[in-house]
């Protein structure tokens, strides 16, 4: 059963192949058996899905199911789950039991699905590995050896390693776009406001979304049905229209016309890398699609842009993080500010300090201008540069990650270069544009086979589009069926 997809699953529930009792129990099953080896886990919510199945087993009998009823899920840590544990991946909230759930949850919750679990995260949602977390690193399930991306690299294993038909994530900089393509999922960050960020804990406020990982274009089409839409709880939620994404799946590649990012194709990129992307765009030409090279002058200034928005909102953000309210306190305080620089050192970690320091400094009295209000200007850049490409072409194209998975601990000595690996996704946060990344082949890296992912851009609510555009291609292809050995 593990191998099903969403939408089969959805069909055997409701033609009563299997129960999704039976479902739950298999997948928990898989869970405790193979879960220890990739840490992708930081909850096992194995009472509440046993609960929910039977809940959901209930509904169907009755002809009250949904098409999302009786479906097993996985939320990244950084939702908060009313009951359960929300810890971020950090010391700071590892005792932090949530009130209340978090409006992307909530409208699981009332599809119908079934809640497997919380999983393992860069320590909030900082990193690109996940290999900031307090808990430990989680693996990548075709090598161990190597990272699964981050930060929402929990969930990417989880559903890559077929624990979890899909999951949650949250995609600041690349977060959920950078391990699909690390993992061989379908990863959709959609239009920032779309989904309600409403108990989603904030990093970077005005960047982060929540999305899914998936291991299909249909699968995210059906969740972000149940997961979009106008939230009053959020003021940045958009009041517009929810499109049947599950309907338009079926428009055609002939016509569409697609802009190859120049400044995305040359140095950094892995050629192997590269070759695999070219051999979809390929694919794409011959089903009748219209490509041309498009220059966005203003996407080099992407990164370092992006690292200095997102430390200034994520200094701002987990400033209530003290000690005082709620979250890690240290023991035995001299004073009040013993009790803040302690509570602060002892409850984050190394890449959560560092960013609050930089943001700290580029929001301080007399470098505000030179860095802060100077980077915002190159942001309004970057938006435009994408606002004069989308009156060419319909989506843009480009590699999703410059490399396949890396090994663990490679790059954690540099940050530099940690960074460096969200070069091709920061630019859609910065503009907030949907993005998706899906499966376009394997590369060979000294014996081991890895995937690689295809990104695509579209204009603000263009989810359809490139939903339809991945859906197509997936019809195509068969990348994004392929399981790592040992998880099939």
């Amino acid at each position: 059963m593990h191998t099903l997809t969403v939408s089969e699953m959805s069909a055997g529930l409701r033609a009563r192949k299997f129960s999704s009792l039976e479902l739950t129990l298999h997948l928990l099953g898989r869970i405790e058996r193979l879960g220890p080896g990739l840490n992708a886990f930081v909850t096992v919510t194995a009472d509440r899905a046993l609960a929910d199945a039977r809940a959901a087993d209930e509904r169907n009998a009755k002809g009250d199911g949904g098409p999302l009823t009786g479906v097993p899920v996985a939320h990244k840590d950084i939702f908060c789950t009313d009951g359960i544990l929300t810890t971020c991946a950090s010391r700071m909230l590892s005792n932090f039991v949530a009130p209340y759930d978090a409006t992307v949850v909530r409208k699981w919750r009332e599809a119908g699905t079934v809640l497997l679990g919380k999983t393992n995260m860069d320590e909030f949602a900082m990193g690109s590995s996940n290999e900031t977390s307090f808990y430990g690193p989680v693996r990548n399930p075709w090598d161990h050896a190597r990272v699964p991306g981050g930060s929402s690299g929990g969930s990417a294993a989880a559903v890559a390693a077929r624990l979890a038909p899909i999951a949650s994530g949250t995609d600041t900089g690349g977060s959920i776009r950078q391990p699909a393509a690390l993992t061989n999922l379908t990863g959709l960050k959609p239009t920032y406001g779309r989904v309600s960020r409403y108990g989603m804990v904030a990093f970077a406020s005005s960047l982060d979304q929540a999305g899914v990982l998936a291991r299909s274009a249909e699968d995210a089409a059906l969740l972000l049905e149940a997961m979009a839409g106008f939230d009053p709880n959020d003021s940045t939620s958009v009041d517009t229209p929810v499109p049947r994404y599950t309907a338009e799946l079926k428009q055609p590649l002939q016509g569409l016309r697609i802009g190859l990012i120049k400044e995305f194709f040359g140095e950094g990129l892995d050629p192997a890398v590269e070759r695999c992307v070219r051999g979809a765009i390929a694919l794409l030409q011959r089903e009748g699609a219209v490509v041309k090279d498009v220059s966005l002058p203003s996407l080099p200034l992407s990164v370092p842009t992006y690292y200095v928005v997102a430390p200034a909102e994520c200094s701002s953000n987990l400033s209530r993080f003290d000690g005082v309210r709620f979250g890690h306190r240290c023991e035995q305080p001299k004073d009040l500010l013993d009790l803040y620089r302690r509570s602060r050192g002892e409850g984050f970690g190394d890449e959560v300090k560092r960013r609050i320091m930089t943001g700290t400094y580029v929001l301080s009295a007399g470098y505000y201008d030179a860095y802060y209000l100077k980077a915002q200007k190159c942001r309004a850049l970057i938006a435009g540069d994408f606002a004069r490409a989308f009156g060419e072409v319909d989506v843009v194209l480009s590699p999703t990650s410059p490399t396949a998975a890396f090994k663990l601990g490679a790059k954690t000595s540099d940050p530099i270069a940690m960074y460096l690996n969200d070069i091709y996704s920061i630019a859609a946060n910065l503009a907030g544009l949907p993005g998706i990344s899906i499966p376009c082949g394997f590369i060979n890296d000294a014996g081991t086979e890895l995937p690689v992912g295809m990104q695509l851009v579209g204009p603000h609510f263009g989810e359809s589009r490139l939903l339809s555009v991945s859906h197509q291609y997936q019809l195509r292809t068969e990348w994004h069926k392929r399981a790592p050995k040992g998880y099939a």
